[in-house]
This record gives C-alpha cells, sequence and structure tokens, in this order.
C-alpha cells in the first residue's frame, strides 16, 4: 500500500491565478507560506519558513479563487505531484506541487467566520442571536452527572 497525503495550513503568499484548460476545466493556483519555530544546537529560538505550491481544479478552483487573497490563511488537503518540462536552454525543469482535493478557508482578519455569506446564514447580514443564559448562578451539586 502506498500513501501520498498532504496537508497543510498556512498563509497565501500572492493571490490566486484562475485559468481555464482548453477542456474547459477551472485550474486555481497560489503558494502557501508556512512556519517552523525550533530550537537550534546551541538552544537559540529559530524560525523557518517553507512555500508550497497548491494547484486546485474544477469549482473549487472557481470558489479559491473569488475568497482567498494574499494573506488569507487557507487549510489545503491533497497529494503531492513534480511535473517536469524542458526550460529555456534545454534545461529541465522541476516543480513539486500539492494537487488539492481539499480547501478550507481559515478566519478572515477582523474576526469574521471562515465561510462565505450566503442566504442559508441568516440573510448574510444578521448576527446570530446569543443564547439565554440563566440570571443566577449554577450549583454544580445540581448537575445530574
Amino acid at each position: 500500500m502506498y500513501i501520498n497525503k498532504a496537508m497543510i495550513f498556512g498563509n497565501l503568499t500572492r493571490d490566486p491565478e484562475l485559468k481555464t484548460l482548453p477542456s474547459g476545466t477551472n485550474i486555481c493556483s497560489f503558494s502557501l507560506a508556512t512556519n517552523r519555530v525550533y530550537n537550534d544546537r546551541d538552544g537559540k529560538r529559530q524560525e523557518q519558513t517553507d512555500y508550497h505550491n497548491v494547484v486546485v481544479f474544477g469549482r473549487q478552483a472557481e470558489t479559491s479563487a473569488q475568497y482567498l487573497k494574499k494573506g488569507s490563511s487557507a487549510y489545503v488537503e491533497g497529494r503531492l505531484q513534480t511535473r517536469s518540462w524542458e526550460g529555456d536552454g534545454g534545461v529541465k525543469q522541476y516543480r513539486t506541487e500539492v494537487v488539492a482535493d481539499r480547501v478550507q478557508f481559515g478566519p478572515r482578519p477582523g474576526g469574521g467566520d471562515s465561510a462565505p455569506a450566503t442566504a442559508s446564514n441568516n440573510g448574510g447580514d444578521e448576527q446570530p442571536k446569543a443564547p439565554d443564559y440563566p440570571e443566577e448562578e449554577i450549583n454544580p451539586e445540581d448537575i445530574p452527572f
């Protein structure tokens, strides 16, 4: 059995780029940055940033291009794939990217939720009503478990 699974949560380093293949399939590409903090041999705290190329196909490509932008956070699940081609001067070029099966948008700056506003979200602009909490204090002995 073989496994090729990538899970990445990071911030977009550039705005997504949406293209359409000759077959009519939409393709969206963007780059995610992830940070890793570790202590080196001397015990000093170090931070390393890695950059990941992501490709999304179909309907998810459209929604990714519509709702994501540079600086947005996103969680991507997919598989790793390496492509190769002949570059300028006949030099072979390689690119490893995550072909996304799932893209989940992270929290929006300003505290908004991660889901785009839709008609099913209470009309889009209304905030959900806060639950009514009892005014008196709860006695732990009254809890049945």
